[in-house]
Order: C-alpha cells, then structure tokens, then sequence
C-alpha cells in the first residue's frame, strides 16, 4: 500500500470513528503490516513516539494510562495528535497472540489480558510498531503477534525510534 493510500485510509478511519460510522471492534489483518523505516511518516502537528522495550505489566499500564491522558489532553482528535508505540525487547510480549513457547510463558495468565486496554485507546489511532530483530533473536514466530490493524512491524525496534525522532515525533518512556 503506497504512503499516500496508507494517510488517506488513516484520515478516513478517524473520521468514520469520529462520526460513529465505525463498528465497536477493531478490524482484523491476515497479518501484520510490514513498515519500512523511510515510510514512517509524521501526519500530525503534534507526534510522540512511547518507547517500550521493558515487561513490567505494570509499568506498560502505566504508558497506556499516559496514552490515554495524552489523547485526552487533545479531544482525541486525530488531525491533532499522532502516538505510535514502538516495542522491542521485553516490550513485544504485550503484543502477542500467546505467550506459549516464550521465555514469557509464566506470565501467560496477564499478560494477554492488558491488550484490551491497547485496543481500547487504538481507537484514537495509535499505531504500534514491533522488532523485527526482537522477534528473530527471541526466535518468536512473527505470526505469534497480534493481527489488529494497528500493529505492523518496522525492521528494527531502535532504528524506528531515531528515524521518528528526526521526523518530528517527541520521545517518551514511562518508567
């Protein structure tokens, strides 16, 4: 999908949620989208990146506490204000389908269970964006991630937060 369709279809989603046109439930992908670093963009006046590369439940509740209020702060108004979390690191496990066959798998009673908190403030239009590196290294399966429409990969967890940066995007870490 070229740069252009992917900012037409961002822009019609948040207007189609905005007016209420859009269903309760986030939309599901075959898989999940593939960024390139050149291809991250800054589509809003005022950008942040919220880097996760820790696994503390509790702390990751934390930064989707500080998304909310981030997104409260300006009426959850897409055209105003862009956030996108990117995870590499310990921070991927709270995007995966399962935890089975992880270093993870004691947590999988919790952890799987702090998604609905990422979906119910991706409904503003927060992109996350996973490690690929993280996920060969960790020898996850990438099909083992989340499939909703606001998560794709980006080949590398810490090269997409300096490219974001020198787009424009601020930088946050909770913790």
């Amino acid at each position: 999908m070229s740069e252009e369709t992917q900012q037409a279809s961002r822009r019609a989603l948040m207007l189609a949620a905005a007016s209420g046109v859009v269903a309760a439930a986030t939309p599901v992908l075959a898989a999940p989208r593939q960024t390139a670093l050149a291809d991250l963009r800054k589509e809003a006046d005022v950008a942040c990146l919220y880097h996760c590369d820790f696994g503390e439940p509790q702390r990751f509740i934390q930064m989707l506490q500080n998304i909310a209020n981030h997104y409260s702060a300006y009426g959850a108004d897409p055209f105003a204000l862009q956030l996108a979390i990117v995870a590499h690191g310990a921070g991927v496990k709270f995007f995966l389908e399962s935890l089975d066959g992880t270093s993870w798998s004691e947590e999988a009673a919790t952890v799987p269970k702090i998604f609905e908190r990422v979906e119910d403030v991706a409904k503003n239009g927060l992109k996350v964006h996973l490690c690929e590196i993280t996920f060969s290294r960790l020898k996850i399966d990438k099909s083992k991630a989340r499939k909703a429409e606001f998560v794709g990969f980006v080949p590398s967890g810490v090269a997409a937060v300096a490219a974001m940066q020198a787009k424009g995007f601020a930088y946050l870490k909770v913790g």
